[in-house]
Parts: structure tokens; C-alpha cells; sequence
């Protein structure tokens, strides 16, 4: 009989052990609340009295300093104003300074980026010498600048934009390569091997004062920089699709 009940005790304790490992590895396992961080930013030219205008940005998988600029047209695709653009492009001024054609320093500088953004660089106004691209000497300056932000973030500035209207946003994210924009496809052009995967186009269109909008792909930009050309296939693109994971746009309307 002791056997036995010795036996019995050994499978109980074995089995109240196993319970307790349990616990703990469950306790361990459990995932802790994390609060996402979320820097807003508010245009200072904004109007107080218009409506609201917020631009909220997550940043996805292949999130690394993108360049990207978001502008509203009418809805036959009529310039109208450039809303948030990053400010290394709209001041050719980049985190590294480009030398020749495939040099690139450690320090802040002048760099020529002909296919980043473009598309909206055909879109918008030239400069008054005729210049498209914005360098340090012929700035684009009709919009609100802001470095690229590493996290989530909103952009509240006012609209006062008849409806219904775009609004547009490209992105473009150096070296991004992948299967079919290789760094030899177009061996002759210095700007696409800056640039590998071309600028992502999206779009939606606004036609309430109220509620929240989601931009969506429509094509991709030239990808040389040598016109304002949307090209329509997205077949090629893949981890340029990943740069942003949400770009939504809220409105909210002041009457």
C-alpha cells in the first residue's frame, strides 16, 4: 500500500508542477500594452476658423526616411496647392550630401534627386527661372516643411478647398530595390540608381466636409525624374507599397 501511495503522491507532485511551469511561462508570455507614440504637428499659417484638416501617417514594414509630399488638385487633375512636403526635397538640401554621380558624404548637403517626387515636381509651378526640381537656390517654399518623422504622426493644418476634391500623395524611398528595379536597368541614368523602385503614387477623393478618408495607390511616378508621367502598373512594385501602413486623411468641418 505505501508503494502504491508513494507512487500516486510522485504523479501528483509531477502534475502540480507542471501547472505551476505553466503559469509562469503564461504569465511571461503575456503581452504587455504598448502605447504607440504619436507626434502631431500643426501648421502655424493654418486658418482657425475653416475646417480641420489632419494628416495621420503609420509608418509600415519598409518604413526608412522616406521622401514623400501630399497636394490637392481639382477633380480634372488641376494643380492647386502643395499641403506637407518633407523638407530635404523642398529644399535640396539632404541628410547626405551627394558628390558626382554615386559619392554620397556623411553630412547634411546639396543633393539633385530628379526622380523622388516626379510626378508633383511636373504638377506644381516651376520656379521663376524655370526651374522644376527645388535645389538650394530655388527652394520650394509654398507648402509647410517638416523633417521625416520616425513614428507615427498627424499633420493638422485648414482647407478651404471647394468640394469635391484630390488629394494626392507620393512617396519615394532611396535604394529600394527589388527583382525588376535592379541597379543595371537603366544604366545610363545617375537619378534612377538614386532611386531604384519609383515614387508611389496615391489618391482619394474628398467629397464630405466630414469623416475620414483613405489614400490608395493609383501608379507610380517616372522613374528616371524626366517627366510627369503616372504610370498605371503596380505589378512591379513590392516593398514600396510597405513604406506607409495607414494614410488617412479626417476632416472636420467648422459649421
Amino acid at each position: 500500500m505505501s508503494k502504491i501511495y508513494k507512487t500516486k503522491l510522485i504523479q501528483m507532485n509531477k502534475y502540480y508542477f507542471i501547472i505551476l511551469l505553466s503559469a509562469i511561462v503564461f504569465m511571461q508570455c503575456k503581452p504587455t500594452t504598448r502605447v504607440e507614440e504619436v507626434v502631431t504637428i500643426v501648421d502655424p499659417a493654418a486658418n482657425k476658423k475653416g475646417d480641420t484638416f489632419t494628416l495621420n501617417l503609420k509608418p509600415g514594414k519598409h518604413f526608412n526616411h522616406p521622401t514623400y509630399v501630399v497636394w490637392a488638385e481639382d477633380m480634372a487633375g488641376n494643380y492647386l496647392r502643395t499641403i506637407y512636403i518633407t523638407e530635404s526635397y523642398a529644399s535640396g538640401i539632404f541628410g547626405h550630401q551627394m558628390q558626382g554621380d554615386s559619392i554620397w558624404l556623411k553630412t547634411k548637403g546639396p543633393s539633385f534627386q530628379p526622380a523622388a517626387l516626379p510626378y508633383w515636381t511636373h504638377k506644381k509651378p516651376g520656379s521663376k527661372d524655370g526651374t522644376k526640381v527645388p535645389t538650394p537656390q530655388n527652394p520650394f517654399v509654398d507648402a509647410y516643411t517638416g523633417a521625416t518623422q520616425k513614428t507615427a504622426f498627424n499633420f493638422e493644418t485648414s482647407i478651404a478647398d471647394q468640394l469635391p476634391f484630390r488629394v494626392l500623395m507620393e512617396v519615394n524611398q532611396t535604394w529600394d530595390w527589388n527583382e525588376h528595379w535592379t541597379n543595371n536597368l537603366y544604366p545610363d541614368s545617375p537619378a534612377y540608381k538614386r532611386s531604384a523602385q519609383p515614387s508611389v503614387v496615391y489618391s482619394v477623393t474628398i467629397d464630405e466636409k466630414s469623416g475620414s478618408f483613405y489614400l490608395n495607390p493609383i501608379g507610380h511616378g517616372d522613374p528616371k525624374g524626366d517627366s510627369g508621367k503616372l504610370f498605371t502598373n503596380l505589378k512591379t512594385m513590392t516593398t514600396a507599397l510597405l513604406i506607409f501602413d495607414t494614410m488617412e486623411i479626417r476632416l472636420n468641418s467648422s459649421k
